[in-house]
């Protein structure tokens, strides 16, 4: 069977609850199938194999980031979260297919994206434009994103949500947790209710156009006097709940600083850290999607494009202040000062700490260490990864040292880690005790000042 890129690329949004129903439905069978014919694999060749064992091969991996690419919506997004936010901790099969959500949305069809539009801005909608350009510049998980000329010259970078995603997000989400269970990759025991109604509310805004462009302009005037950073500029006259019309920013994809001499990756980089470092502590909100393709640079200027604020979230100043206490005591190499931090903050539980003190303090150790070596901090250097995912899988064996961090922990967590993942992505070096020296009293020895 021959592969039609184009077909592939432009499939209609499954919009009525029915249809995505029966999206999942097909999808659940396609990986039973498929753990029936890995099981009997197994078992021919003499071999016992575990649930997990049958469910995370390659194909019924493949068979869930193709469904859930054609779903787009929450279905899409949280699959995204998945591959971005649990990182290193992933079996590398996992990470390596289900990162293919990050950049493999499918489009709408023309016919489709018509009725989106005739019903934002009515039928004689083209009328209003010099120019639209109907093949979009980019597709991710909620929208797709068009180029267009308004008759007065204004260059448009134009986000189209695709139909039928608000309605969808309860739905979506309470499926891909069924799947998530299915495949064991969520203990059955473990309450994630309130995890799941968090990321339920997270969607619904993600969703409002309108609000993300409230926050998009909020980022512009919060770091107007910062030269370094460009935000595109909100156009109120085409903008809805629907559709988000902002000025066309020129820029390149992130992830093309591969390549780019290292002191140029470690700019860019520090650019990001240092912007993260700000939304927390001082601005106290937080973009908190960490995709790649949020973020694009400007090689003849050195400058950071920043897309996308739908993700944008208030933080609590006592979390900060937790994250504050936290990171000093790291870089002053205080082991005690680390755990009780992380126990005060949520991200770990008091008894996990009770009946797995050594293991917890062994990784603690590790993290301190890396961050307390001479010099630049090599993002690019993985090595003590599998030490660490070793420990946390050895603590999360115990059942009774299961703990679910506050839902605005994980959110801040998720784009710290989201920008870890890109700095070993770009084998960044930064002297990251200088970078927070510029945001705490702390001096080049790591001693905090009185």
């Amino acid at each position: 069977m021959t592969d039609n890129s184009s077909d592939h690329k432009n499939r209609a949004v499954p919009h009525s609850r029915f249809s995505r129903l029966s999206h999942f439905g097909r999808l659940a069978g396609g990986v039973a199938g498929g753990m029936i014919a890995e099981g009997a694999r197994r078992l021919a060749d003499g071999e016992r194999p575990a649930m997990r064992d049958m469910m995370l091969t390659p194909g019924n991996m493949a068979r869930v980031a193709d469904r859930l690419s054609h779903l787009r919506g929450a279905a899409m997004k949280l699959g995204q979260m998945i591959s971005l936010d649990a990182g290193d901790m992933l079996p590398p099969e996992l990470t390596e297919i289900m990162a293919r959500l990050r950049d493999n949305a499918h489009r709408m069809p023309p016919q489709q994206l018509q009725r989106v539009l005739q019903e934002q801005w009515g039928r004689d909608w083209r009328k209003r434009f010099a120019h639209f350009g109907a093949t979009p510049i980019a597709a991710a998980s909620i929208g797709q994103v068009h180029r267009a000329k308004t008759p007065d010259g204004r260059d448009l970078a134009i986000k189209v949500q695709y139909p039928g995603v608000r309605a969808s997000i309860d739905a979506d989400v309470d499926n891909v947790a069924t799947l998530l269970r299915l495949s064991n990759l969520l203990p059955g025991e473990l309450d994630i209710a309130p995890l799941l109604a968090e990321a339920k509310k997270q969607l619904h805004q993600e969703a409002d156009y309108v609000r993300e462009g409230r926050y998009l302009s909020k980022f512009g005037a919060l770091l107007a006097e910062a030269p370094d950073y460009v935000i595109p500029l909100l156009d109120d006259e085409f903008t809805t709940d629907q559709v988000l019309a902002m000025s066309f920013v020129e820029g390149k994809a992130i992830e093309t600083l591969v390549d780019a001499p290292q002191e140029i990756r470690d700019a860019a980089m520090r650019l990001l850290f240092k912007l993260v470092m700000r939304e927390i502590f001082e601005f106290g909100i937080i973009q908190s999607d960490p995709n790649f393709a949020n973020y694009r640079y400007q090689p003849e200027t050195g400058k950071l494009v920043l897309l996308d604020f739908g993700a944008t979230r208030r933080i609590d100043a006592k979390l900060a202040d937790g994250y504050r206490t936290l990171i000093i005591a790291a870089l002053n190499g205080d082991r005690d000062g680390v755990r009780e931090a992380a126990q005060a903050t949520g991200f770990v539980g008091a008894a996990a700490i009770t009946r797995h003190r050594d293991r917890i303090d062994r990784m603690i150790d590790v993290v301190v260490g890396e961050l307390n070596r001479p010099g630049r901090f090599d993002f690019g250097d993985r090595g003590f990864v599998g030490t660490l995912r070793d420990q946390t899988m050895d603590v999360a064996a115990d059942k009774a040292a299961w703990h679910i961090p506050p839902t605005d922990l994980l959110f801040v967590q998720r784009k710290i880690s989201g920008m870890a993942l890109l700095a070993a992505r770009l084998k960044v070096r930064i002297d990251i005790r200088a970078l927070v020296a510029e945001h705490f009293a702390i001096d080049a020895g790591g001693e905090a000042d009185d």
